[in-house]
């Protein structure tokens, strides 16, 4: 199981329509055949999965990839790891396409926002 390094650049979302290219996020995902994130890869590495969000004006912040059986992939950011099980999940759905350049996934936010984004990029991490 290889990780790859999937790159998204914001299309559009609440109080951004036209997107912006500083906003993006960058996640370690290990994918199936099929070139879907894959579950049982997640659960069986025992490293997490780094993700990192970048805003405009802002320290890029660091997190991990998460995996719910019942409520699909998301995303963690917190300032430390005793603070990550407490933080913040930012729920990334992928949809039924492949994680390949051009496709689009939806990222939601904690405070319910939801934001389209566009895979710009998946390569060796």
């Amino acid at each position: 199981m290889e990780r790859m390094l999937v790159t998204l650049s914001l299309v559009a979302g609440p109080g951004l329509p036209t997107g912006c290219l500083d906003r993006r996020y960058e996640i370690e995902l290990a994918l199936d055949a099929g070139g879907h994130p894959d579950a049982k890869a997640w659960a069986e590495d025992p490293a997490p999965w780094r993700a990192r969000r970048y805003r405009p004006d802002t320290p890029p912040e660091q997190g991990d990839v998460q995996y719910d059986g019942d409520n699909g992939w998301f995303i963690r950011f917190s300032g430390s790891l005793e603070e990550r099980f407490d933080a913040p999940e930012a729920h990334f759905d992928p949809g039924s396409s492949p994680i390949r350049p051009g496709e689009h996934v939806a990222v939601t936010e904690p405070d319910g926002g939801v934001f389209d984004y566009r895979i710009v990029g998946v390569g060796q991490r």
